[in-house]
């Protein structure tokens, strides 16, 4: 996991970057994060196109670069000893395919729960994350 930011009441914000730390996720906030990280990373590979005038052992040489700038941000905000409390799935950018998605355990409406950490980050990205109506990341990617 990467560092993102703090937010207020100790807690912290990180970037899941692996498929293995989105199945732990998964498995500790009782929700399907693994399915959806999966399925955008396959996204992600399958939209590369590399330059034509690479030879074939330099094809992927982009590749890491173009997954990390097309697929959504996988997040989870952590406490001071390291338990989940959030996990979010954002669009790259603000004008995404999808509204930025911010679930608790179980699906549980984090923006109840971790208001406050939910604008830490949103101070820190730049953008409004607040979401017109609950819709967990559940239903973001078909």
């Amino acid at each position: 996991m990467q560092y993102v930011c703090d937010a207020p009441n100790k807690k912290t914000w990180f970037r899941i970057e692996t498929e293995g730390e989105a199945m732990m996720e998964a498995e500790a906030m009782h929700h399907s994060l693994d399915y959806r990280f999966r399925h955008a990373r396959e996204a992600a590979i399958g939209s590369y196109m590399p330059p034509a005038q690479l030879r074939p052992f330099e094809r992927n040489i982009g590749l890491g670069a173009h997954i990390a700038r097309t697929m959504p941000l996988f997040l989870t905000l952590r406490d001071n000893e390291g338990t989940p409390l959030a996990t979010a799935m954002l669009p790259q950018s603000a004008c995404g395919d999808y509204p930025p998605s911010v679930v608790g355990p179980d699906y549980a409406d984090a923006y109840r729960s971790e208001d406050g950490a939910i604008a830490a980050l949103e101070k820190h990205l730049g953008r409004t994350l607040r979401r017109e109506s609950y819709n967990p990341f559940e239903t973001c990617i078909p």
